[in-house]
């Protein structure tokens, strides 16, 4: 019996069951990095239903946009224009203290 890992035939085959690192590590070490990659090869972007990208998800993923609601907005406009008023009079707040400038 030959115990050297074979290159799978039929990729369904492999999501059906779940492999150990030892043997994705002789996949990888029984593969030829000098061998030329067929006409009909596919890049990999593994579970990602989304748009494609120009890195894959696993080096570096695509944010996602969150939408924030209206309590979120009037709070964060409340801050910005309190400090922009702490300016205007000519006040500091930087140690957390309001002083004169």
């Amino acid at each position: 019996m030959d115990d050297s890992p074979s290159a799978p035939t039929d990729n369904s085959s492999l999501l059906d069951q779940w492999l150990s690192d030892e043997e994705l590590t002789d996949f990888a070490l029984a593969a030829d990095p000098n061998a030329p990659l067929s006409n009909d090869a596919v890049p990999w972007y593994g579970n990602s239903n989304l748009q494609r990208s120009l890195l894959p998800d696993w080096y570096m993923p695509r944010p996602i946009a969150a939408t924030r609601g209206r309590a979120t907005k009037i709070v964060i406009i409340s801050i910005v224009a309190a400090f922009l008023i702490i300016d205007a009079f000519g006040l500091c707040i930087t140690s957390g203290f309001l002083s004169l400038a």
